[in-house]
């Protein structure tokens, strides 16, 4: 299975994404005239989507000269709280973080604070309110992805869900999105819910496992992500179920829109990481230069079909 993230997945625990520029380069200073310092702690650069964001906040260290030092959780809160001690003991002077767990990395953002470096939360929230949120609202996502299969069932039929790690923000606010939708219409029934931690491979393994145990009273799948998605599109057309069976996801990562090109996968719904990724970076050097900053920035998320899948499509 190929994926356009895997020359990222290095060995090294720490990545450090320094920018080297020539001293007639513009860069973005601290008070004291040094380069500024972020420190970031992603979620897992096993996924595609998190890699999407980290490499749009690759991207905007670059182009404003200063320094992201880059790090990945592997999904472990415990490791997260430590990578922020870390970062701390570091002194830098801005950290943006990609919880693993809502109450289990909220230490993290205590500690942070506790030493008065500002700390932006990326796509997941913490218990504890950060000095800034960046993301979107992961209710509305459940919301549409739900709306879309009641729409397309006329209101009538049986859905699976395959939810993201349990605990984390999407996980909690996508299923509560859902769950939203579902009891309006009292013909829909949740038959199955369990997670596949945002993997493909295991959202394929649970799909097989709802196929023996359900058959043909499945009507639809929701998956909290593509990838876990695109597991149950092929469980579902290695059935001979996928013709009869409606499946939609969140994320619209290339390998999504594709299967949707296929007809395998009926719809996706957006989530732009470009603009996560930079505005998290914008964020954290206006807070740790002291410059006026938003505290929450929400962007939208969009039903992606095959009537409007182009625009989605990187040339």
């Amino acid at each position: 299975m190929k994926h356009a993230f895997k020359p990222l997945l290095v060995a090294l625990t720490l990545l450090a994404v320094g920018c080297s520029q020539s001293a007639s380069d513009s860069k973005t200073d601290s008070a004291d005239g040094k380069k500024l310092v972020i420190g970031a702690s992603m979620l897992s650069m096993q996924h595609e989507f998190v890699v999407n964001v980290h490499d749009e906040m690759t991207k905007k260290a670059e182009e404003t000269g200063i320094e992201l030092i880059s790090v990945d959780a592997e999904r472990s809160a415990i490791k997260q709280v430590e990578q922020i001690e870390s970062f701390i003991a570091q002194n830098v002077d801005a950290i943006i973080l990609n919880p693993a767990e809502v109450e289990a990395c909220s230490p993290a953002v205590t500690k942070a604070l506790a030493a008065n470096i500002p700390i932006i939360n990326v796509n997941s929230e913490t218990g504890v309110k950060p000095t800034a949120f960046v993301g979107s609202d992961d209710v509305e996502a459940g919301r549409i992805a739900m709306q879309f299969l009641a729409d397309k069932l006329g209101g009538k039929g049986n859905v699976v869900m395959l939810e993201g790690y349990m605990g984390q923000a999407g996980q909690l606010k996508r299923a509560q999105g859902a769950m939203e939708v579902l009891k309006k219409y009292p013909n829909m029934k949740m038959l199955a819910n369990q997670t596949a931690e945002w993997d493909r491979a295991k959202g394929m393994a649970l799909m097989e496992n709802w196929i023996q145990a359900y058959g043909n009273q499945i009507n639809a799948v929701f998956a909290h992500n593509d990838e876990m998605g695109l597991g149950a599109v092929k469980a579902l057309v290695d059935a001979g179920l996928k013709d009869k069976i409606l499946v939609v996801s969140i994320d619209a990562i290339p390998d999504a829109l594709q299967a949707m090109q296929k007809g395998n996968l009926d719809a996706t719904v957006f989530q732009n990481a470009e603009q996560q990724g930079a505005k998290a970076v914008e964020t954290a050097i206006k807070a740790a230069k002291k410059q006026p900053f938003d505290k929450e920035t929400l962007i939208p998320f969009q039903l992606v079909t095959k009537a409007n899948m182009a625009q989605f499509v990187k040339k």
